[in-house]
């Protein structure tokens, strides 16, 4: 099951690739949320190589997911593949300059059923298919927007 969107913001590249590469704000905000999150690698910056291990609650269980770094093309594009016993999968993140002050945001996220009780909760998602890509889109869309007013409150 593949969700995908794409959204342009009122901000340079280099800004928005600063926004959705600060692996240590989303590490935070994922504590925030409840989840366990800790770092398996040891590099000291930003590359190819980055393993998160995060557990946290859904449905009344503890899952754990694995979450790699795979492909780091600082600006441009950077690639996370997710494992865990049940299910797998990727993200793809691509950032395109439009202009000097504006750029576009790709996002790709894809999940792959490794069990068959997977398989069936993935069956199911796609029946609903049609509102979570919509909830999806405007989750994107709020954090691109939170990304312009970002922006536009550094530059005054």
């Amino acid at each position: 099951m593949i969700f995908t969107t794409k959204e342009d913001i009122e901000a340079p590249l280099e800004h928005v690739f600063g926004v959705v590469s600060d692996f240590d704000r989303f590490e935070r905000l994922a504590l925030r949320r409840g989840a366990e999150v800790s770092r398996m690698d040891r590099l000291q910056q930003p590359g190819l190589g980055m393993m998160w291990h995060i557990a946290f609650q859904m449905r009344g269980k503890r899952r754990e997911i694995q979450i790699e770094l795979t492909e780091y093309d600082p600006s441009n594009r950077m690639v996370f593949e997710s494992r865990s016993p049940n299910i797998g999968g990727h993200m793809i993140v691509d950032l395109v300059a439009l202009s000097r002050l504006r750029t576009r945001l790709g996002l790709e996220i894809e999940l792959k059923p490794l069990t068959l009780s997977t398989r069936l909760l993935v069956q199911s998602m796609k029946l609903a298919k049609g509102s979570l890509n919509k909830r999806f889109k405007v989750r994107v869309a709020e954090y691109a927007k939170a990304t312009e007013d970002n922006y536009k409150s550094r530059m005054g």
